[in-house]
C-alpha cells in the first residue's frame, strides 16, 4: 500500500507506518476538499453574471435619471413664471413658524448678495435718489442704516441706536466670570511651583517643569485677551453715559444726531438731523400696489460698505414673533450693517424699513411697513 500523503510503501492499508495518517480518514478529507473546489468555481461563475446584470441595471437608471434631469431643467424657468403668476393676489399672508429664531440684520453671518443691475443705478434713476437719500449710523457699539423719511429726520431701527440692557448685563457676567477662572489658575500654578521645588531632581519634577510652563503659556493668551475685553467693556459703559450717535451721508459728511425718539411697539427709531437739506423718500400713492413678485431693492451699508443696493422680490406679506406681527418679506439681501435701511419699489418709493432675517436661511428677510412709522412717529412727522 502506498501512503497517498508522504509515498511510503507498506503492507499494511489502514494507517501509515512513516507519517501516521490514517488512509480513509485522508480520502474522505481530499474527496471533500474537491467538492468545495468545484462549489467555489461554480459560485464565481454566478456571482460574474450577476455583478454584469446590476452594471447593466445602473447604467439604465443613470440614463433615466439624466434624461428627467434636463428635461426638467428645459421646463422649471415657465414653471416658476406660471407658479408666480398665480400668486398675484394682493394682501396674500404666511405665517412664519415659530421656532425658528429671528437674527438683526447687522449681527448675523453675511449670505451671498443678489447685486442691483446697473442700469438701475443710473444718475437720477429711482434707485440711485434712494442710495442718496439713504446714510450710515455709527454708534459705540455697533454701526447700522437708516433714511430720510422728511427733511430732517432720519428713520432706523431701535436696536441700532438703542444698546441691549440685557446684552450689556450677559458681557459683565462672563467678563467677571473669565476673570475667577484666570484667577484661580494663577492660584493652582502658584501651587504647582511649591510642589516642584521641594522635589528631588529627577523625571517627575522635569514633567511637571513641562506642564506648568504649557499651562503658563495658555493662561498669557487668556490674560491678553480678558485684558482686551475689560477695556472694550469700560470705554461702551463711559460710551453709553453719553452717547453719540453719528451720522454718514451719501457725501461722506459727517454729524451727530439731534434727538433720538424709539418705538415702544416696534423695532423703529427716529433721529433728527437739522443740517441736512438734501432729498428723502416718499411713499407710494395708494393707487401704487405692491404685489408678489414685483422687484425691490435694499439699500444700506452692510459690513462698511456704504450704499449698497441689492435686489430681490416682494414675497408677500408675513406674520411672525411671539405677537404675530405683519411683516413684508423678501429675498433681497439683508446683510450686516442693513438695519434700518429703506426697502424700495422700482419706482423708488419706500416700502419698509429692513430690519432682520431669519437664522440659518437665505433669501427670508423681513422689513417693517412704512405705515407703522407714520403711526408711531405721525406727531412728529407732520
Amino acid at each position: 500500500m502506498k501512503c497517498p500523503k508522504c509515498n511510503h510503501i507498506q503492507a499494511d492499508s489502514t494507517e501509515c507506518r512513516k507519517c501516521g495518517v490514517i488512509f480513509a480518514k485522508y480520502e474522505a478529507y481530499e474527496k471533500r476538499k474537491r467538492e468545495l473546489e468545484n462549489k467555489g468555481q461554480k459560485k464565481s461563475g454566478t456571482n460574474s453574471n450577476a455583478v454584469k446584470f446590476g452594471l447593466a441595471f445602473l447604467l439604465i437608471i443613470a440614463t433615466a435619471g439624466l434624461t428627467y434631469y434636463f428635461t426638467s431643467m428645459k421646463y422649471s424657468a415657465s414653471d416658476q413664471q406660471t407658479a408666480m403668476a398665480t400668486q398675484q393676489k394682493r394682501g396674500q399672508v404666511y405665517d412664519v413658524p415659530k421656532k425658528q429664531a429671528e437674527v438683526k440684520a447687522d449681527r448675523i453671518d453675511i449670505p451671498k448678495d443678489s447685486h442691483v443691475d446697473t442700469q438701475q443705478l443710473t444718475s437720477g434713476s429711482p434707485v440711485d435718489k434712494a442710495r442718496r437719500a439713504t446714510v450710515s449710523i455709527e454708534t459705540p457699539w455697533g454701526t447700522g442704516s437708516g433714511f430720510f423719511i422728511r427733511k430732517n429726520y432720519i428713520v432706523t431701527n431701535r436696536h441700532v441706536v438703542e444698546f441691549d440692557d440685557q446684552n450689556l448685563k450677559e458681557t459683565k457676567e462672563k467678563i467677571t466670570t473669565r476673570r475667577k477662572l484666570i484667577d484661580l489658575e494663577q492660584e493652582k500654578l502658584a501651587n504647582l511651583r511649591s510642589q516642584m521645588r521641594r522635589m528631588a531632581e529627577g523625571p517627575t519634577k522635569s514633567q511637571l517643569r513641562i506642564v506648568i510652563a504649557e499651562r503658563e503659556k495658555i493662561l498669557a493668551k487668556y490674560i491678553d485677551q480678558q485684558q482686551e475685553s475689560e477695556r472694550k467693556l469700560a470705554e461702551l459703559e463711559k460710551s453709553l453715559a453719553a452717547p453719540e450717535i453719528k451720522i454718514i451721508l451719501d457725501n461722506g459728511q459727517e454729524h451727530f444726531a439731534g434727538f433720538v425718539l424709539t418705538s415702544q411697539n416696534y423695532d423703529l427709531a427716529l433721529l433728527a438731523l437739522f443740517s441736512h437739506d438734501g432729498s428723502h423718500l416718499k411713499t407710494a400713492p395708494n393707487d401704487v400696489v405692491l404685489r408678489q413678485g414685483d422687484k425691490v431693492f435694499t439699500v444700506g451699508s452692510p459690513v462698511g460698505l456704504r450704499q449698497t443696493v441689492t435686489s430681490g422680490v416682494f414675497s408677500g406679506f408675513s406674520r411672525y414673533g411671539k405677537d404675530r406681527r405683519m411683516y413684508l418679506q423678501t429675498d433681497a439681501a439683508i446683510n450686516p450693517g442693513n438695519s434700518g435701511g429703506p426697502l424700495i419699489d422700482e419706482q423708488g418709493y419706500v416700502r419698509g424699513v429692513n430690519t432682520m432675517i431669519i437664522r440659518d436661511t437665505e433669501g427670508i428677510g423681513f422689513a417693517i411697513p412704512i405705515e407703522k412709522v407714520y403711526q408711531e412717529f405721525g406727531t412728529t412727522l407732520q
